[in-house]
């Protein structure tokens, strides 16, 4: 279970891919839908096949979709020319150092947050039941909670397994070996000469 279910969503302010900054904390009074997204991630293409559709019913309804773009590996261009490409209408927002993506703790694009209008978490996962066995969803979970917050219940399910590609992180860096000792210890299971 994602322990920001019920909790207030961890604040940001990231550089938009069209640019200014762009903070959560500015959607206060709406229904917000946070994406993690991709340019590369096949799974994420697919999430806004659904999204840019659902944009357009969504936000006269007061819903705001944001796209955080956490891969190290996409750049800047690579991420604007897709979204462009894709017909995104919604932010698109650059987590270089990838501390909204730690602060969520997503691991995968497309992985979506849900908040209310006073910034809750009300949802936490998946898009739909879609996986590589199962290529077509039976249950649209993104929907059924966003349609639950613009009816005034609590989605059920709060929580899904989200499914897609992984978050390409940042390599840990490299430990300092300047200090190490002269002769390392032997490796456990052989014996020292």
């Amino acid at each position: 279970m994602s322990d920001l279910i019920n909790r207030f969503a961890p604040d940001f302010a990231l550089p938009g891919i069209t640019g200014g900054r762009v903070s959560l904390s500015d959607f206060r009074g709406a229904f917000v839908v946070l994406t993690f997204w991709s340019a590369e991630c096949p799974w994420s293409r697919r999430a806004d096949v659904l999204l840019v559709y659902r944009s357009a019913r969504w936000t006269p309804r007061g819903v705001q979709l944001l796209g955080i773009a956490s891969n190290v590996t996409e750049t800047e261009n690579e991420i604007a020319h897709e979204a462009e490409r894709r017909g995104v209408r919604y932010p698109v927002l650059l987590d270089i150092e990838q501390s909204v993506a730690n602060a969520y703790k997503a691991q995968t694009t497309p992985q979506f947050f849900v908040m209310d209008k006073r910034g809750i978490v009300r949802y936490a996962g998946a898009l739909d039941d879609a996986s590589f066995k199962q290529p077509r969803p039976k249950v649209l979970y993104l929907d059924r909670a966003v349609s639950a917050l613009l009816d005034g219940r609590t989605p059920d399910p709060a929580v899904t397994l989200p499914y897609g590609c992984a978050i390409i992180r940042q390599a840990p860096a490299e430990a300092d070996t300047s200090q190490s000792p002269a002769s390392p210890s032997p490796a456990k299971g052989t014996r020292p000469k």
